[in-house]
């Protein structure tokens, strides 16, 4: 079993773990967490005892060759964030690029990731996208909208709830305000919702309810009609 392991926790319903997952983190010899208080929470509720170590944005860098040093002298190690699968807008890529530079085994399990399921709930075309992640937040912004704006295929950006309804001003004004999208927010939780309409009902809806929680929106492709 040695080498490193990529394991996706939930992203809200604690029950979307999978047995593999569960399996892996009770056999590995460390976890390396991305906030190690949460982890330490998803460890606590199914009684799963293990050392672990902060491995964040951070301290990435730094901790990266340590870690390769743990994982050559045999030692078997887990990945995970916060919630969702390592590497995707979480730290990650880094770690597996460094494993395979020095021929580490890296498995990745499959499990819960907030981009699928908002996708495919959005009633937008699915068949073809773009997981575009967070926008920057102000360097290169204006141009990656722009570029965007022409993109086909349905697009995929994860936004902060302080930042929803200025990006989704922003979507109106580069892709139009008559694109359809959807917004899915607190995905697998107890106030998950999922609004779906034009870029500019969805502006005024969240403009004037505000709005909470870790959100995903997914944006029809230019020419593409559901």
């Amino acid at each position: 079993m040695a080498g490193l392991y990529l394991v996706p926790t939930p992203i809200g319903n604690l029950e979307d773990i999978t047995v593999r997952a569960l399996s892996v983190l009770k056999e590995v010899d460390l976890i390396l967490a991305e906030d190690t208080r949460q982890t330490g929470k998803l460890l606590k509720h199914f009684s799963i005892d293990k050392p672990l170590k902060s491995f964040h944005q951070h301290n990435e860098h730094k901790q990266v060759e340590k870690v390769v040093e743990l994982l050559e002298e045999g030692q078997t190690l887990a990945l995970v964030s916060d919630a969702g699968t390592p590497g995707i807008s979480d730290p990650g890529f880094l770690l597996v690029r460094e494993c395979v530079a020095h021929d580490i085994d890296v498995q990745t399990l499959p499990g819960a990731t907030a981009f699928v399921p908002a996708l495919v709930n959005s009633g937008l075309p699915c068949d073809r996208f773009l997981f575009e992640g967070f926008l920057p937040h102000k360097k290169g912004r204006q141009t990656r909208l722009t570029k965007l704006a022409e993109e086909e295929r349905t697009i995929v950006f994860y936004e902060s709830p302080h930042r929803l309804v200025k990006t989704l001003k922003q979507l109106s004004e580069y892709f139009g305000s008559d694109r359809k999208a959807a917004v899915c927010r607190e995905l697998t939780k107890i106030h998950e919702e999922t609004k779906r309409g034009s870029l500019h009902e969805l502006h005024d809806y969240y403009d004037s309810k505000g709005v909470k929680g870790e959100i995903v929106v997914v944006v029809e492709g230019l020419g593409r009609k559901s």
